[in-house]
């Protein structure tokens, strides 16, 4: 803990070391017995799941995480949700594709990038923070969202697979 964690822009030179940090967080998820919130499957052997990040990660702003110059964690914003949630109707800020690398879990990565994006936002002039996330496992990550400032408001379903939006008002 205590660790340094600053936040940089990132742009589309960071696609690989996002993806980097969604396979290893598969790979965490996985080694808990956690297969149905993102699969077995890394992201970057997913063509379709790589064409998808690439394509947030150009149209939003990405975020990189880095412990010590070396990139620990991501996030992007995009001024609207992933296609499996409704817009909302007044200007948003949307989190997409927030992951720590494997090595870097528990340290505040995610929480320093959830304070960067509400800050973001702000600095925006939006006052409409959005996340969506896995509402199974026990809604753990629904959990770590509120923790961390947000509140739920609808969930969804995909296929079988559970999500829950969250909000911060800033």
């Amino acid at each position: 803990m205590g660790d340094k964690v600053e936040i940089r822009k990132g742009g589309a030179d960071d696609v690989p070391a996002i993806l980097a940090m969604l396979d290893s967080a598969v790979a965490w998820l996985n080694a808990r017995g956690i297969t149905d919130q993102w699969g077995t499957e890394p992201w970057s052997s997913r063509p379709r799941a790589v064409r998808r990040v690439h394509e947030t990660v150009t149209e939003g702003s990405p975020w990189i995480a880095e412990i010590d110059g070396v990139p620990a964690g991501a996030l992007t914003l995009t001024p609207h949700p992933g296609p499996d949630v409704a817009p909302a109707d007044e200007p948003e800020l949307y989190v997409r594709f927030l992951a720590t690398g494997i090595r870097f879990h528990g340290r505040g990565v995610g929480s320093a990038l959830l304070a960067h994006a509400v800050e973001e936002t702000r600095r925006r002039g939006v006052s409409l923070l959005r996340v969506d996330c896995f509402a199974g496992g026990e809604g753990r990550l629904v959990d770590y969202y509120v923790r961390n400032g947000f509140t739920p408001t609808q969930a969804y379903t995909v296929g079988d697979w559970p999500g829950q939006v969250l909000e911060r008002r800033v």
